[in-house]
């Protein structure tokens, strides 16, 4: 069965993002629910403390003793405190269950995206995703939910207690803050855009800064420390900017809450002074309103920073869910590679990187049996790294067949076929880690004898025997602390753990001295007796000791055989071996 990748099926209608945001509080659920009990019962709390104040004024008035109302009143404030302190930590707690469970299933998301998807973002961008939005999902999907519902039975309650105490205060009351809320809800669309780009514009600023930090040295050597300081600058200049005009709108919303109280309380003290001058209300009926409507800011406030918070929740997984719909890789575990090497042919493969630009392979075709050495040459952009980046699957050629040990490229499982091959990159990335951490990243499994066989056969047994933790040495972030030439070596012995069938190598000599050049290509003409080797080589030494050599040009493929017969045959391959030459000898002491 083929592996196309997994990603949403065209055509199927995308989940609305308010389905989005709460889908994520489904694992949540029973601690949000006891949360919420809590809080209502800090709510209850709340609301019962007016209407106890009433009866302590009553007992005062008539004269009564008002021990008994004081005790209960202190009594159930301090249940509300302790209700509502509960309540909180547990919304705190679920809050940061739902950031780890996002950030883990985001991470393993970008992780699994394919080459493609990754080449169409930015780092920076991917880890604000990661970091900044994801927060934003805590108190969108925790506080901002129990509160508000907190707040809906609350402002339910204080409404109710309110009509038994005077209907008509409450007509004027619901009235004067009717009018604002309207208000307030044609904000909350501002709210979210002016939420939308102000996130862009805090991953603009983390793309900014990436792309300074990726060219570290370049940008102090080139003088441009201030310039790309000004880069950075300007956008946060502009992160800056749009997250005040979140600020805006958001303290234009709060305040038109308060406005709605404050017009409330004018509005109940002119209508209620005159009823209770009327007889028609008591005053401690009245003073009963009012602490009612003074409560009602709490709620109020709470509702509308909650569905402020919710805008912004929209806006984080709007972004997070646009990494997550993304075609994706098949997950899979790396069964143990088949025994023997693999030949591999290529068959009028066509491919392109993109509709905007021209192919990079037009028509390929060539054949690698099973063991020895076959090299790719040609210009800069011949198409000899779209070789290897096709044969890893890191793109699917558009046409053609591409064929491994005999079956097509796409029959084969992905796990299966990477752990196939080994990989050796011309910049031989290295993380950060102990050395040791590194030589294992392709094989964990690798016992300690075949570790100490793949340092020594690849040179760095010295290096090894002079680090001050020998193997357990950190290398420093992209190996820093090992030179160009040792970061190539220690690529090339993470390949050989790996046991591959076919080994991909793309100019691995080039940041070698003499002698650790020579060792090299030692070990490679040993590993192509035992499995295949597929090089990338610009230098005539590596070249001529290839059983087999593909020549490239424009992403066709103009000539195949050995060195010899290639210098008497073709013209762009007697080019390349003479220049070659003539710099080898050049460079010769």
């Amino acid at each position: 069965m083929r592996e196309t990748g997994e990603g949403p099926a065209a055509g199927r209608r995308e989940p609305a993002p308010l389905r989005l945001l709460f889908g994520r509080l489904r694992p949540h659920w029973r601690t949000l629910a006891l949360g919420g009990v809590l809080s209502l019962l800090g709510a209850a709390a709340g609301l019962a403390m007016p209407l106890m104040a009433k009866y302590v004024v009553d007992a005062l008035g008539a004269e009564r003793p008002a021990t008994g109302p004081l005790a209960a009143l202190s009594a159930v404030a301090v249940l509300g405190a302790g209700a509502s302190a509960g309540a909180a930590y547990l919304m705190g707690r679920t809050g940061e269950d739902i950031v780890l469970g996002a950030r883990r299933r985001l991470v393993g998301r970008v992780l699994r995206l394919g080459v493609p998807a990754v080449d169409r973002l930015t780092p920076g961008d991917l880890l604000t995703r990661v970091t900044s939005d994801t927060t934003l999902l805590r108190t969108a999907l925790t506080t901002s939910v129990v509160e508000s519902a907190a707040g809906v039975c609350t402002l339910v309650g204080a409404i109710a207690f309110m009509a038994a105490l005077d209907g008509v205060l409450l007509c004027v009351t619901l009235l004067v803050i009717g009018v604002v809320a309207g208000v307030s809800a044609l904000l909350m669309p501002r709210i979210q855009r002016a939420q939308r780009r102000a996130q862009e514009a805090v991953g603009e600023m983390g793309s900014a800064l990436d792309r300074a930090l990726q060219a570290f040295r370049t940008v102090k050597a080139s003088g441009a420390e201030e310039r790309e300081t000004g880069v950075v600058a300007e956008a946060a200049a502009r992160a800056r900017d749009r997250g005040v005009t979140v600020a805006g709108w958001t303290a234009l919303t709060g305040a038109s809450v308060l406005m709605a109280v404050q017009l409330a309380f004018l509005s109940v003290l002119a209508v209620g002074g005159t009823r209770v001058a009327s007889g028609a209300l008591e005053v401690s009926s009245l003073i009963a309103f009012l602490l009612y409507l003074f409560s009602l800011v709490s709620p109020l406030g709470q509702l509308v920073e909650g569905w402020a918070a919710v805008q912004q929740g929209l806006v984080a997984v709007g972004r997070v869910h646009e990494i997550e719909a993304l075609p994706g890789e098949p997950a899979g575990t790396a069964p143990t590679p088949g025994p023997g090497p693999v030949g591999i042919r290529f068959d009028d493969v066509a491919f392109r990187y993109g509709d905007d630009r021209g192919p990079a392979h037009d028509g390929v075709t060539f054949e690698v049996p099973p063991r020895g050495m076959t090299a790719l040459v040609g210009p800069s952009g011949a198409g000899k790294s779209t070789v290897f980046a096709l044969l890893e699957r890191f793109y699917d050629h558009q046409s053609g067949t591409i064929a491994v040990d005999g079956r097509d490229i796409r029959d084969w499982p992905l796990a299966e076929l990477r752990a196939s091959l080994g990989y050796v990159e011309q910049d031989a990335p290295v993380l950060a880690g102990t050395l040791r951490d590194n030589l294992l990243f392709a094989a964990p499994r690798a016992t300690p004898d075949e570790l100490r066989h793949a340092v020594a056969r690849t040179g760095l047994d010295e290096l090894v025997a002079r680090l001050p933790e020998g193997l357990d040495t950190p290398v420093g972030h992209r190996g820093t602390a090992l030179s160009g030439g040792e970061r190539q070596r220690v690529a090339i012995a993470r390949a050989l753990l790996r046991k591959p069938r076919l080994l991909l190598l793309d100019e691995v000599t080039s940041h070698l001295d003499a002698v650790s050049e020579q060792r090299l290509r030692d070990v490679v003409l040993e590993l192509a007796a035992e499995t295949t080797v597929l090089v990338i080589a610009h230098r005539l030494s590596t070249v001529v000791r290839a059983d087999r050599i593909v020549v490239m040009e424009a992403g066709r493929v103009r000539a195949v055989g050995g060195h010899e017969e290639l210098v008497g045959s073709d013209d762009l391959y007697r080019e390349l071996a003479a220049t070659q030459l003539a710099a080898d000898r050049s460079g010769a002491p």
